[in-house]
């Protein structure tokens, strides 16, 4: 872990805020989207939050992965948070939408008409309309299942974004006009009527981070007879290490810059790889200032 200091947190406020309840501020319970009520989050808003001064505040998605560990994510970029002046927003889409035990529906953005990206930015502009959020965008990270969010979320609304971290994807979707998604974005208008933006994805700040020995296969295979297999799904590479450095390769080759960060002796542990994750953010936010 880290050794880098830490501002001490504010005591813990008495009592409700002005408009705010006691219960925003902050590590918050979970919220309903009022967009779609299926799903919520939660949030970790710095404790010396003021409802009376002009401060703005810097936003953060975390998105989970498949274990679902929202709060536990929410509650890892805490001291980032009150350090740096930074609200984090963490989402929870649940297992079982439409198809119970289902593991994956967000990950892919679209499942049964359900739009992921549409549901999270709902609950963007939610918090922005309760807070005092920077303008600029704001800045995005997931690891492993949320690493496949936040690519293909990146590749649809880069307008909205300051910065992606993208940690550690089981499967990348490549800037290939010559497939269909998910291995490519050649029917991404007619799927989600939205055309890549390629100078927009260029003003992204963009990080991929990964273990060194993050180099298991047994739940990242996708067989020939399984409904997710598609042509072109091998251009990927067999592992996480070789599709990350494809999905950067094909970033690059379209011009948008990245920064690679791979953490030795690491291998596929969420929470292992949230400080580099950390370093990137505090880069985006003291450069911003």
């Amino acid at each position: 872990m880290s050794n880098a200091t830490v501002t001490p947190k504010p005591p813990k406020r008495e009592g409700h805020g002005i408009n705010l309840s006691f219960y925003d501020f902050g590590p918050t319970p979970f919220f309903a989207s009022q967009y779609d009520q299926r799903f919520s989050y939660c949030l970790y808003v710095p404790q010396d939050y003021s409802e009376t001064d002009g401060r703005q505040y810097d936003l953060a998605v975390i998105v989970h992965g498949t274990g679902r560990t929202a709060a536990q994510y929410r509650d890892r970029f805490a001291d980032f948070a009150e350090k740096h002046g930074c609200i984090i927003l963490a989402p929870l889409f649940p297992v079982g939408i439409v198809e119970p035990g289902e593991l994956a529906n967000y990950k892919r953005i679209e499942f049964h008409g359900i739009r992921y990206d549409l549901v999270l930015l709902s609950m963007v502009d939610e918090v922005c309309a309760k807070y005092r959020i920077r303008d600029g965008g704001f800045m995005m990270y997931g690891y492993s299942g949320g690493g496949q969010f936040c690519q293909r979320f990146f590749m649809l609304h880069p307008q909205r974004l300051r910065a992606v971290a993208i940690g550690a994807p089981g499967v990348v979707t490549l800037l290939n006009q010559d497939y269909d998604w998910w291995v490519g974005v050649r029917d991404l208008k007619a799927r989600f009527g939205i055309e890549i933006d390629l100078e927009a994805m260029r003003r992204v700040k963009v990080q991929t981070l990964i273990g060194g020995a993050d180099d298991a296969t047994w739940e990242i295979t996708i067989p020939r007879e399984s409904k997710l297999w598609m042509d072109g799904a091998d251009l990927q590479g067999a592992n996480r290490l070789e599709r990350i450095a494809a999905l950067a390769d094909s970033f690059e080759a379209h011009g948008i810059a990245v920064r690679r960060d791979i953490v030795p002796g690491i291998a596929h542990s969420p929470f292992e790889m949230v400080d580099p994750a950390e370093d990137f953010f505090t880069s985006i936010v003291t450069a911003a200032r």
